[in-house]
């Protein structure tokens, strides 16, 4: 019998695809209780009910917005989408891109999406591991627990080796 049949074949790498779980969702819904509590508090004001009451549907909201932060191989392009309600997202093509390093972003930068001057877009669910990407003129860091791994899968992808960022 020829062993050489019962080989298998080569393996094709899954594309990169990864979901951080952040606390910032927990501190949201909390947030949205202390509204509620206030809300139903005796003798209220029916306005400031009906306000405290508008609160806790954006905390709710937001937290469903901010729960996890999934980056992904779309097959052109690395993608990050906020979640589980996919409202807020960003997409590189490879293409595009000039350059990759792991990075680390500061208590300044701050969490969720934002603009900084000097750094760029940040899109970040929690800690301070990131991921810079530049392209087209600009940079983007995505935050993730898994700053080595993507590196190395975007700048795979993207034909260049990590630590490239110009």
């Amino acid at each position: 019998m020829d062993s050489s049949r019962h080989r298998p074949g080569p393996t094709i790498a899954e594309p990169y695809r990864r979901t951080q779980h952040g606390p910032l969702w927990v501190i949201l819904l909390a947030a949205g209780a202390a509204l509620a509590a206030g809300a139903s508090a005796p003798g209220i004001d029916r306005v400031a009910a009906v306000a405290l009451g508008a609160g806790v549907a954006f905390m709710v909201l937001l937290a469903l917005c901010f729960a996890t932060l999934t980056i992904e191989d779309t097959g052109d392009a690395i993608a990050a989408r906020f979640g589980p309600l996919p409202v807020f997202s960003a997409s590189i093509p490879f293409a595009s891109i000039t350059g990759v390093r792991t990075a680390r972003s500061t208590l300044l930068d701050g969490w969720g999406i934002h603009w900084t001057p000097g750094k760029g877009w940040i899109y970040n669910l929690w800690g301070f591991d990131c991921v810079e990407i530049h392209h087209r003129g600009t940079t983007t860091r995505f935050g993730t627990d898994d700053p080595e791994g993507l590196a190395a899968a975007v700048a795979s992808r993207a034909g260049l080796p990590i630590d490239t960022a110009p």
